[in-house]
């Protein structure tokens, strides 16, 4: 699904999906899905719950591979290579992910962000230090509890422990950074803070972000793809689509006539 370009400024392809289709056994989840995501754009999946927007994010580091019934047909390219033929752990190291709840390991909030680096090689203490610090700053969560990086990372609240997710995926250095509702569970404070971050975040990376809030994509997103019953019905410029839907069915769920 191509995207006119109306920033008048060229558009980096990171991911390019063509004719995606994805079944869990007998289940067509996917449809025919044909999308490009754009270099240091953020841009979010929308739809109703069980629409496919988080099995089509999972597709893009290979996650589905965890599956055992899924089958997937179609071409995810990254940067021109077909992720398929992709090590895996390559693949995942470049594209990080952020998960619905925050899940931080149960150790310390500065082995949090240093295990991603000390499993691929990294050792040296004082690398480590720097990579730690970096990554917490970018995460805009360095300040907060720079005195306490010996602590559990269990006892942070739960926006610092999502931002500290975030960190710790910042930590291995991806270029993409999915992001799987990563403010469902956390309250309006601390939504407005990862948001915030996500704008700060797209300088240096790309972001996908699933999202069951419109008003969140509307306030964090640069392209929007509105997905229903497993088939993407419209993808444009946020602004473009929120404002000038050119699918009804795109305007019937964004004006809550259904969904």
């Amino acid at each position: 699904m191509e995207i006119l370009n109306r920033e008048n400024k060229e558009l980096i392809k990171v991911f390019e999906i063509k004719n995606v289709n994805l079944s869990y056994g007998e289940k067509h989840v996917l449809k025919d899905i044909s999308l490009d995501i754009y270099k240091n754009k953020v841009t979010a999946f929308i739809g109703p719950s069980g629409c496919g927007k988080s099995t089509l994010l999972r597709c893009l580091n290979r996650m589905n591979d965890l599956i055992s019934t899924c089958k997937v047909t179609g071409d995810f390219k990254y940067n021109n290579q077909d992720i398929m033929n992709m090590n895996v752990v390559d693949l995942r190291t470049r594209v990080g992910m952020v998960f619905q709840n925050p899940n931080p390991f149960p150790m310390s909030i500065y082995d949090n962000v240093a295990y991603g680096p000390r499993c691929s090689g990294i050792k040296n203490k004082a690398k480590l230090d720097e990579i730690v610090i970096d990554s917490l700053k970018k995460a805009s969560l360095y300040d907060e509890i720079k005195d306490r990086l010996k602590d559990n990372a269990l006892g942070l609240s739960g926006g610092q422990q999502q931002r500290l997710c975030i960190a710790r995926a910042i930590a291995m250095k991806p270029d993409v950074i999915l992001m799987d509702e990563p403010t469902s569970a956390l309250d309006p404070i601390a939504t407005l803070k990862i948001e915030e971050l996500i704008q700060e975040l797209k300088n240096d990376y790309t972001i996908v972000i699933v999202t069951h809030n419109m008003q969140q994509a509307t306030r964090v997103s640069d392209y929007t793809a509105f997905f229903l019953l497993g088939e993407v019905i419209e993808y444009d410029q946020t602004h473009e689509l929120f404002s000038n839907p050119k699918k009804k069915k795109t305007e019937d769920y964004i004006t809550g006539r259904f969904g």
